[in-house]
């Protein structure tokens, strides 16, 4: 496994594939770990996070046991919490198979646990324990048994708590094997969290996910391939941020051109602007439509127009008169595309200049609609030496590269970043950062960043942050910073106590910059 810088390293924080897992287990076995210590480990580990929800438990227990290894990991919790005085029940809806998950029910008979011979009735109102098949599923599930457990979901009658994977969930995709999987209100992920668990099409599945360490040690995570890291709120702490000299003037403290918005869409611009400013960037340009460039001056007047956008029969902006005026060696970062509109002839005409840019490039929404229909297509991306970041939502990704296909969202982004020498935002509930050797997944995002305005936002917010990391000495940025950035604006959504518009999340993503570079200095 190879260096990772931020985040750090760990069991929280380190992603991978069901057989990725499994092999680390073996490993461990291997080494002389007997499996019944593993499975203790993490049925004790399990039961202590119950234990402190006593909510949860207090109406009584029903624990599914499956016939593998993850039922024995549901017979340890069953037989952790019956002891200290819960009401705890058993159902198998399965016959039993592992050796070690049959000797722990029988123990489980013989000192008074109660095993279900029906299975047990979705309204009444016990915590549910899905501890059917966990990380090693592999194919689809009894429907009925799924239905099961989701009318006990649906009604609310007491949670459902998943060990690992819900039933019926691959823990590679994201997706059910078949039309449907069980949904958990908490999913309690072993050892390693699985990539499946955390893309977009797994939401409705898992519920509040939860990682339970099993105490996997530096050594044995080294021998991981994965580059693969999850990101969630507890990593703000550990950002670092460049930081400048205090003598930099504004031309070395970030220089910025944003080419935004159009007679269609001129609120794309401003909102651009807005997050170009939220980064503190010493130096942003913007090059707008006539009826964004004649106003923008009373509400952002430090941005410094440098060109004028002219406008076909359609209202979309045209670029190639505006960039065969302007010198773009100028800027340290080139932000193109949010609200153009769509203008392929235009384009075709501009690509020359885009192509030479010798700083970093990044292309969202219209621009990247536009590339999707040029001459080059997808192709552009490779003709460009120079760095290129792309901030596609998943529509816009398949109309760059419709050929691509992979098992998650993850995947996709690292093939395609692979493949065509890019870095890539891949836009979504879960947002994926990638290079082509290494991936960020957001977690624990805000539903309020998924709204009109805020990719806008962002675009300019990304636009600003490059071109200051660009200013620093060591005139370098890498694909980690992108996924800082990201991670900060959607902070930034989540934290907003004045609501969720654009603008106001401008205004808390300066706030947090400057806090974040303070809590660095102190």
């Amino acid at each position: 496994m190879k260096e990772i810088g931020w985040p750090t390293i760990d069991s929280k924080h380190l992603v991978v594939y069901s057989k990725q897992m499994l092999d680390l287990e073996n490993r461990m076995f291997s080494k002389g770990m007997p499996q019944e210590a593993l499975m203790e480990k993490a049925g004790i580990q399990i039961s202590r996070w119950l234990l402190k929800r006593k909510f949860l438990l207090n109406k009584g227990v029903i624990v599914l046991i499956g016939p593998g290894h993850n039922g024995g990991d549901g017979a340890v919790i069953a037989k952790e919490l019956f002891l200290k005085g819960y009401l705890v029940k058993l159902w198998c809806p399965f016959p039993l198979k592992k050796t070690l998950t049959i000797n722990y029910v029988n123990y489980l008979t013989t000192i008074g646990v109660e095993k279900l011979l029906e299975p047990p009735n979705p309204d009444e109102k016990h915590l549910w324990i899905d501890a059917i098949f966990g990380n090693n599923q592999k194919r689809k599930v009894d429907e009925e048994l799924i239905e099961l457990l989701n009318k006990k979901f649906n009604k609310k009658s007491g949670k459902v708590v998943s060990v690992d994977v819900p039933t019926g969930l691959c823990p590679n995709s994201g997706k059910p094997f078949s039309q449907n999987a069980v949904k958990a209100n908490y999913s309690l992920v072993i050892g390693l969290n699985k990539i499946g668990l955390l893309q977009d099409t797994a939401l409705a599945y898992v519920g509040e996910l939860h990682h339970i360490d099993i105490g996997i040690t530096k050594d044995q995570l080294s021998k991981l391939k994965s580059q693969i890291t999850k990101i969630t709120l507890e990593d703000l702490k550990t950002i670092n941020l460049p930081l400048l000299p205090k003598n930099s003037s504004k031309y070395k403290r970030g220089r910025s051109l944003l080419i935004a918005g159009s007679e269609k869409y001129p609120g794309a611009a401003r909102l651009a602007i807005k997050g170009a400013i939220s980064s503190g960037a010493g130096f942003v340009s913007a090059i707008l439509p006539e009826l964004v460039a004649k106003s923008i001056w009373q509400v952002e007047p430090e941005v410094v127009i440098k060109g004028r956008l002219k406008s076909d029969l359609d209202g979309n902006s045209i670029l190639f008169d505006a960039l065969k005026n302007i010198d773009l060696s100028c800027y340290d970062s080139i932000v193109i595309g949010p609200g153009i509109g769509l203008n392929y002839g235009d384009w075709e005409k501009s690509t020359e200049y885009l192509l030479g840019f010798k700083g970093l490039l990044i292309l969202d929404a219209d621009a990247l609609n536009r590339i999707s229909k040029s001459n080059l297509g997808s192709k552009f991306f490779l003709e460009r030496k120079s760095q290129t970041w792309i901030t596609p939502h998943n529509k816009e990704f398949l109309r760059l590269f419709p050929e691509m296909d992979s098992t998650n969202r993850v995947e996709l982004a690292i093939k395609a970043a692979k493949e065509f020498n890019i870095s890539i935002l891949l836009k979504g509930a879960n947002s994926v950062i990638a290079n082509y050797e290494r991936a960020w997944q957001l977690c624990e995002t805000d539903a309020e960043t998924a709204r009109a305005g805020l990719g806008d936002l962002l675009s300019g917010f990304i636009g600003g942050c490059s071109s200051i990391d660009l200013s620093h000495p060591s005139n370098l940025i890498k694909t980690e910073s992108l996924a800082k950035y990201v991670f900060l604006h959607s902070i930034a959504a989540s934290k907003c106590k004045k609501g969720s518009t654009s603008s106001v999340i401008g205004d808390e993503l300066s706030k947090l910059m400057r806090k974040t570079k303070a809590r660095q200095m102190s």
